[in-house]
């Protein structure tokens, strides 16, 4: 049987308590494999490759480009497939721009994670990584994935671009809809049928006409600015003099709206349109789809100039949009990148 590489990039499953704080340690990425084997006893090759070994809230965007490009230079052919070890912080946008930069992948690459510190009898990341090595061994498909147990006990498969931040208060990840592909169990993926979902077998190697152009960037976009709503905030706080940002994504309320009356300091529709005459595209999100957002105060946004991304978590979408300003210069090229191009199955169509 073909070995399975294991890129450790630190993160909480990578650490261990040090002194009065979890910190990253040179050694510590490596005690899962020793972990691993003292626990299930079985003989699995592994090797491993260490691109980074940070805690991932320091994470930059500049780091997924050196990532990825560790991960392509993995000879495809002598692996059964890739486990990434990552902290839970930004594994949610970690997992979304590998989904787009990795798409064309041959072997399953399975993202993991832990709750807590190895050493903590309350964490996950073991068994993470068991189900991650059998799934690889006995049925994994080619794609990018993340695997990760609940709170329940069942370690759920992940499409990489579909998966939503892990929550402060029970340290549960989410997805759009709750929709994964499925539970591990013993290495096979029971799975969830939904037609939202993509049939596993057709899940890679995906090939478009960004597959080259994503893995020859050498600079990611990051002047983006994401900002969460809430009653009485004040958008006249939001000032830029020459170093403004290219695009703002502006979260929405669960019925895809926001404040939209037409002036006054919390107005969202009168930002939307100071952005617009300093070329600041806005793009609203999460919506279920353009037809379910149907309330005046959402049209009233899209009238300002604002464009609605719907059906596609907002990590995949600010993951996206950086890939967008990194690709592409004119404007109404980006904005249909964002609305009409799927790079890999972040959009969920409803039923």
């Amino acid at each position: 049987m073909k070995s399975i590489m294991v890129v450790f990039t630190g993160g909480t499953i990578g650490s261990s308590k040090q002194t009065d704080a979890i910190d990253v340690s040179s050694s510590g990425s490596y005690l899962i494999l020793e972990r691993y084997k003292e626990l299930y006893g079985e003989e699995v090759a592994f090797d491993t490759i260490q691109p980074m070994n940070i805690l991932s809230e320091n994470l930059h965007a500049q780091q997924w480009l050196e990532l990825a490009r560790s991960i392509r230079s993995i000879p495809q052919d002598q692996y059964a497939g890739i486990i990434v070890t990552h902290g839970s912080d930004t594994l949610a946008y970690s997992a979304a721009m590998l989904g787009y930069m990795l798409s064309a992948t041959q072997i399953p690459i399975v993202l993991i994670a832990s709750n807590y510190p190895l050493d903590d009898e309350r964490a996950n990341g073991m068994r993470n990584l068991q189900e991650a090595t059998l799934w690889i061994q006995r049925q994994g498909a080619p794609g990018v994935f993340v695997a990760y147990e609940n709170n329940r006990s069942q370690c759920k498969l992940y499409l990489a671009t579909r998966l939503m931040q892990c929550e402060a208060f029970t340290d549960q990840f989410r997805s759009p809809y709750e929709l994964t592909l499925g539970t591990l169990r013993d290495g096979q993926l029971q799975p969830e049928n939904d037609s939202r979902n993509p049939a596993l077998e057709s899940l890679a190697p995906v090939t478009h006409r960004w597959v080259e152009k994503i893995a020859k960037l050498d600079q990611l976009a990051s002047d983006i600015v994401y900002i969460k709503p809430y009653p009485g905030l004040n958008y006249e706080l939001y000032q830029w003099g020459d170093n403004k940002p290219k695009a703002i994504v502006h979260d929405l309320y669960h019925s895809a709206t926001a404040y939209s009356l037409q002036s006054g300091s919390a107005s969202l529709t009168a930002f939307i349109s100071r952005c617009q005459q300093d070329g600041i595209e806005v793009y609203l999100t999460p919506a279920k789809s353009i037809d379910e957002a149907q309330y005046a105060s959402t049209a009233s946004l899209l009238a300002a100039g604002a464009h609605l991304l719907a059906g596609i978590a907002p990590e995949a979408v600010i993951t996206k949009l950086m890939l967008a300003y990194s690709l592409l210069s004119k404007r109404e090229d980006i904005i249909s990148f964002m609305k009409h191009e799927e790079l890999y199955y972040e959009l969920h169509r409803v039923n």
